[in-house]
Order: structure tokens, then C-alpha cells, then sequence
């Protein structure tokens, strides 16, 4: 006898910072959805448009005629499939939300690298010179 997806389920639980947590809560909120609807949500949002390759590494799959990676429209209607009807308001957050993650995380990655840091005396990100 086939498992029903909706039915068999099983728990996981994971710890991320608080002010993390205190992010999800509140997107979750705006759209309507609980801290559990929300994550595992996004958690499948956000593999759509990865593949595994067969060394285990996860690795985005990439469209040529996008070189930035981006697919706006796809992004768009995966985000109204995930959650119905969405205002532009709605639909500007949720959309922008990725970038800002994104960006944070090459930060994180190139001042990691040494390739850049924060100077509060410039007041922003630096380049560090070879």
C-alpha cells in the first residue's frame, strides 16, 4: 500500500539564530501561513532549481539565456503556486527577500576570501587589494 504524502509525515527540527527565526515568523505572518507551512515552503521553493550531481554536490542549475541565474517570471509564478494570491507589495517582499539573502551570503563569502571588508571609516564594503 502507497503512503499517502499528506499523511506520513515526519518531524524535523533545526535551530537557527533568533533573529532568524524572528524573520521567518514574520514573513510567515504576512502571508497567512504557519512557521511550519512557511519553511517547509521555502525549503521546497528553494530546491526547484537545484540538481544533484552524481560527486553529492548540490549545485544551481544554470539557464544560458539568463547568466545572472535569475528567472524573474519563473520566480514569480513558483512564488503565486507556493502561496495564491499575492499583492505587489507581497510579491516585491517575497522576490527580494531571496536577493538580500543571496547578497549577505557573498558577502559573508568574499570578506571569508579576504576580497572585500566593512570599513566603518568609508562606511561600507571595500574592496582588499591583492
Amino acid at each position: 500500500m502507497a503512503a499517502d504524502d499528506q499523511s506520513d509525515r515526519a518531524r524535523v527540527v533545526t535551530y537557527v539564530p533568533t533573529r532568524q527565526k524572528t524573520e521567518w515568523t514574520e514573513h510567515a505572518d504576512k502571508l497567512g501561513m504557519s512557521q511550519a507551512e512557511f519553511v517547509r515552503t521555502m525549503v521546497q521553493a528553494g530546491r526547484k532549481d537545484f540538481t544533484v550531481e552524481s560527486t553529492g554536490a548540490v549545485e544551481p542549475a544554470s539557464d544560458p539565456t539568463d547568466p545572472w541565474g535569475d528567472d524573474l517570471e519563473t520566480r514569480v509564478l513558483e512564488a503565486l503556486e507556493s502561496n495564491g494570491s499575492l499583492s505587489w507589495e507581497q510579491l516585491v517582499e517575497t522576490l527580494s527577500g531571496d536577493f538580500e539573502d543571496r547578497l549577505e551570503s557573498c558577502l559573508d563569502s568574499l570578506q571569508a576570501d579576504d576580497r572585500i571588508r566593512y570599513s566603518g571609516r568609508n562606511d561600507g564594503y571595500t574592496r582588499v587589494d591583492p
